[in-house]
């Protein structure tokens, strides 16, 4: 899980802050909106002002020190004499709870870092929270998850057992070509393709379908390893904190 700093910039909902990247270069950009965030693994804290003023942020590491500072500065304000005004400046400290988040500030809830496949893993996690609000019990809302993500995904995990028989159907035959022809490897490879062709195989066939399965599970993963919502969440007996081991 990532750990480090985060802020949002015209060109990027969510922007990583690395200390790798400020120990090298500080950081600086100015513009509207935005918000300035420090994001741990289910925590994280960020300073979010107003959204209709353009606002310088940075971010830098103090020389000599492992300390690293994250923050922004607003116009110059200048109010009157005999006048009130006021501003002010939304701050969060708390869980990365993704529907709390959407509402405090634009990309605030991309923060929760589901990585390249948050494409996937979005509708993942509002399916996983719908299934728990009926079954109150994140770990039986894991497991009907996955059951519903296997039965979605079923005709592509049939047409890879279908062509991994087919496959192990034709050994034999493949075990004798590789008696006749198994010092010209040209040849072996020739009547091999020859073979799958007029059986109607296909040696990928069996890998094709696991693959365009595995960008699904990558995302279930990833939204298993940043929810909040099941750290020290119980499930039974002696499990009662689905976030451990």
């Amino acid at each position: 899980s990532y750990i480090g700093g985060a802020s949002r910039t015209p060109e990027a909902s969510y922007q990583k802050l690395e200390f790798d990247d400020l120990e090298e270069e500080t950081y600086q950009q100015k513009f509207t909106g935005g918000y300035m965030a420090m994001v741990q693994h289910y925590f994280i804290s960020a300073f979010v002002p107003a959204s209709d003023v353009e606002h310088n942020y940075q971010a830098r590491k103090l020389p000599g020190q492992d300390i690293y500072l994250l923050g922004f500065t607003s116009p110059l304000w200048t109010v009157p004499a005999g006048a009130i005004a006021s501003q002010s400046v939304k701050y969060y400290a708390g869980p990365k709870d993704q529907y709390a988040l959407q509402d405090i500030a634009e990309g605030l809830d991309l923060t929760i870092d589901y990585g390249f496949l948050w494409w996937l893993a979005q509708p993942l996690f509002y399916l996983l929270t719908f299934i728990q609000t009926f079954v109150v019990n994140w770990g039986v809302a894991i497991m009907l998850l996955t059951l519903v993500v296997k039965m979605v995904l079923y005709p592509l995990s049939a047409a890879s057992f279908r062509s991994n028989a087919k496959l192990r159907k034709l050994q034999p035959q493949l075990l004798r070509l590789k008696e006749q022809h198994g010092d010209d490897k040209q040849k072996f490879s020739q009547e091999m393709m020859n073979l799958y062709k007029k059986e109607g195989a296909n040696p990928l066939g069996g890998c094709l379908p696991l693959l365009l399965q595995m960008p699904v599970f990558i995302a279930l993963y990833w939204v298993l390893l940043e929810s909040v919502e099941i750290r020290q969440a119980p499930f039974a007996l002696w499990i009662t904190d689905l976030s451990t081991k």
